[in-house]
């Protein structure tokens, strides 16, 4: 068998986003960046989720841990998977969201955006991440859907532990 014979895909690509809200616009903008370079077959709209998905996950771990987080992008042939390492014991939980107003729809909208999504733990933290298949795209009123329904979530959480 001749090494062309074989797949090959990019090493994945790993670098650390200072703990600042403003670390993660540019962070998100290079993960896409990436995708890009590495020529991953998804549209347009699938990368903005991409960056979505990406963005909260960079603005929990910078908001919950106020240390430095890594962050890992590789691409399977099948899939663009994103993982954001952090320092934080606390585990994710969409469901657990303390402010539907200023935020915590997030993994609401990771879950809802994401092919699949999930955390293990990592030394003293854990890794979240989420993968996106090239072939998935979630668009017009399906997106509209997710993004409303993750929303409707948060706020009915919120009503649920208030009562």
């Amino acid at each position: 068998m001749s090494p062309l014979d074989t797949a090959s895909f990019p090493v994945p690509y790993e670098w650390g986003v200072e703990p600042d809200a403003a670390a993660v616009g540019p962070a998100r903008r290079l993960i896409i960046d990436i995708a890009r370079l590495w020529k991953v077959p998804l549209s347009d709209e699938a990368l903005r989720d991409v960056e979505l998905c990406a963005g909260e996950l960079l603005a929990n771990a910078v908001e919950h841990t106020k240390a430095r987080c890594m962050v890992t992008v590789r691409w399977t042939g099948l899939r663009l998977r994103v993982e954001v390492a952090d320092t934080s014991l606390r585990l994710p939980d969409p469901d657990m969201a303390p402010d539907v107003i200023t935020g915590g729809r997030g993994l609401c909208l990771v879950a809802g955006l994401a092919h699949s999504w999930g955390w293990s733990p990592a030394g003293a933290g854990k890794v979240v991440w989420f993968e996106v298949a090239a072939d998935q795209v979630t668009t017009g009123d399906e997106r509209l859907a997710v993004l409303v329904g993750a929303a409707q979530a948060q706020i009915v959480a919120r009503l649920a532990a208030s009562a």
